[in-house]
């Protein structure tokens, strides 16, 4: 934390097709080695195919996809006098949409399927759906805070 100044939180520029801030987050996250290019053919592609399966438009799509999967509470490791709790914390939007993308990526990349483009494509279909390992992933989140909302007051 700096003794002067606010922090200034840098975005990156909105990606060429939608115009939206939040996908070229997305397509940031999914790049590997610094090949955008291919990230963006990936994720273009993926979400083109998604529409057709949906029966909606491609921004929707992924809207819809990354909302199902965003959390709302966390839990965080809390050490008191001698025992670690797992205290169950709200979270901020950019925290919330930046598990989501993560959360998607990492599930899409662990399916078993031919392209990256077929499988990032099945991941946005369940996770528009309700299903799938990322809205899992958020639900297991939820069931752990619930479990331990015993120990939220020690969230400080």
């Amino acid at each position: 934390m700096p003794r002067r100044g606010k922090i200034v939180k840098h975005l990156p520029k909105p990606d060429p097709m939608f115009d939206n801030v939040v996908v070229s987050k997305f397509i940031n996250n999914l790049m590997l080695k610094g090949k955008k290019t291919l990230a963006e053919n990936i994720f273009y592609n993926a979400v083109d195919s998604a529409k057709d399966k949906v029966k909606k438009e491609p921004l929707e799509v992924f809207q819809t996809a990354l909302k199902n999967v965003t959390p709302l509470i966390e839990v965080k490791a809390r050490r008191v006098g001698g025992a670690t709790y797992q205290v169950p914390s709200e979270i901020k939007g950019d925290r919330g949409t930046a598990l989501a993308m993560r959360w998607l990526i990492a599930n899409a990349r662990k399916r078993n399927g031919r392209s990256m483009i077929e499988k990032l494509s099945a991941e946005f279909v369940d996770a528009v759906n309700g299903v799938g390992a990322s809205v899992k992933k958020k639900e297991d989140t939820h069931k752990m805070a619930e479990a331990n909302r015993a120990f939220a007051h020690y969230n400080y």
